[in-house]
């Protein structure tokens, strides 16, 4: 049976020249709406007590090949000369990573409902290729699309495996961050792939800025009590949960602070997880 919805036309060229307008695309084609929004802002501080968790397990899969690893000495994953240092979970490289890599999945938990996160998920794209830094940094595209899948995948079970969130909660969180990571999976790819180079007009005017900044304004706050918070407690006394680890295991209904599951873990509870997932 034919659809009664008319067609809606899509510019091609504005998905390629107008980054609103290719944001605007996505959201309709993925169904992202202020539902996904809502289920965002409200299971934020869900997400936020598992970042200590992910970033120590990212970054502990990132480790295990020698091809990622490459990027914390030679800043390019194509380089294929010798490494004269091995980077470790505790070298200060990897430790300044972590640092970023906390803040960004914050940032993932700030308003979607404004056009500066979108910029910001096309900014991290951007300078992945080596644009808009003063260091440059290139990083293939297979890497960023198979880590962008593993986090997804450790938050999936994690929230799953949350102890008190009813089931449309989970679900709701699940479909809005999975909704999210695949927009800025499309924007990582967008840096790659030569579709639209024919509308492309140069690097020129691309702004070099420090990470963590958009248009001039510091929009990561790596440097916040929360950041510093979570840092000590995962990192700091030694106690990063080991891969495999589902950062919602072992935590009490007592630490969830309500009956209807509306409490929130705090950071130093992730240290109570005892089962693999």
């Amino acid at each position: 049976m034919a659809s009664s919805l008319p067609m809606k036309h899509i510019q091609r060229e504005d998905l390629y020249t107008n980054l609103e307008a290719r944001i605007l695309y996505l959201h309709s084609f993925l169904d992202f709406s202020s539902r996904d929004i809502e289920a965002l802002i409200t299971g934020a501080k869900y997400v936020k007590a598992l970042i200590p968790a992910v970033v120590n397990i990212v970054y502990k899969k990132l480790l295990q090949y020698d091809i990622t690893a490459r990027a914390f000495t030679t800043r390019s994953t194509s380089f294929e000369g010798p490494v004269d240092d091995v980077p470790d979970e505790n070298s200060p490289q990897i430790l300044h990573r972590k640092m970023f890599l906390r803040a960004y999945l914050n940032k993932l938990c700030s308003d979607p409902s404004r056009m500066e996160f979108w910029e910001y998920l096309d900014k991290v794209g951007m300078m992945h290729v080596g644009l808009g830094r003063k260091h440059p940094l290139h990083i293939e595209y297979v890497h960023l699309g198979a880590c962008l899948g593993f986090i997804q995948d450790i938050m999936t079970e994690a929230i799953l495996s949350h102890p008190r969130l009813h089931i449309q909660r989970k679900t709701a969180l699940i479909k809005a961050l999975g909704k999210v990571i695949w927009i800025q999976n499309d924007l990582m790819a967008k840096w790659h792939v030569k579709d639209g180079a024919e509308f492309e007009t140069g690097d020129s005017d691309i702004e070099v800025e420090g990470e963590g900044y958009l248009h001039g304004k510091k929009i990561l706050g790596e440097g916040s009590d929360e950041d510093h918070d979570s840092a000590d407690t995962v990192e700091g006394r030694g106690t990063a949960v080991p891969v495999g680890v589902c950062p919602f295991s072992g935590v009490s209904m007592e630490t969830m602070g309500s009956k209807d599951g509306v409490g929130v873990v705090k950071p130093n509870e992730l240290e109570a997880t005892t089962a693999t997932i």
